[in-house]
């Protein structure tokens, strides 16, 4: 009974990676920016508020042709996170795969606590009308 499990699990794992892979394309060749077949984001879109995440496809299309600043100013919480997020997305597809991922640095509930609240708190002070919060609204720091 485990086996089909697992056989179900590793084709799910490969449409997953198949539909990142063909995501990370549309974002190389498509600016969220501009050619409309990305979706606003539902929060910004319903309540005219900044989330966490505002800015980041535009800040990865950024990326993905070099361009640090540009990102930097779309979403400076997905620049600096992403490295995570990518080698954590990694070590789990090569777990599930080969039955090994890769070294996994012990992290104390406090540190993912202090994550979630500073992933609140950067929500919040984007949205806040004083400068110098007003620079974090997505691409605001374009126009200095």
């Amino acid at each position: 009974m485990a086996e089909p499990m697992r056989d179900l699990r590793r084709h799910w794992l490969l449409a997953a990676t198949v539909a990142g892979f063909a995501g990370v394309v549309l974002l190389e060749f498509f600016d969220p920016a501009t050619s409309g077949i990305f979706p606003p984001c539902p929060v910004h879109y319903l309540t005219g508020w900044y989330c966490p995440g505002c800015g980041s496809l535009r800040a990865i299309h950024q990326l993905l042709h070099g361009n640090l600043r540009a990102a930097w100013a779309m979403n400076p919480l997905t620049v600096v996170l992403l490295p995570f997020l990518s080698y954590g997305l990694v070590s789990s597809a090569l777990l599930e795969w080969r039955g090994r991922g890769l070294p996994q640095p012990f992290l104390p509930a406090f540190w993912i606590r202090a994550l979630g609240v500073a992933i609140v708190l950067f929500g919040i002070a984007r949205n806040l009308p004083l400068h110098p919060f007003d620079w974090l609204a997505p691409g605001a720091m374009l126009h200095l």
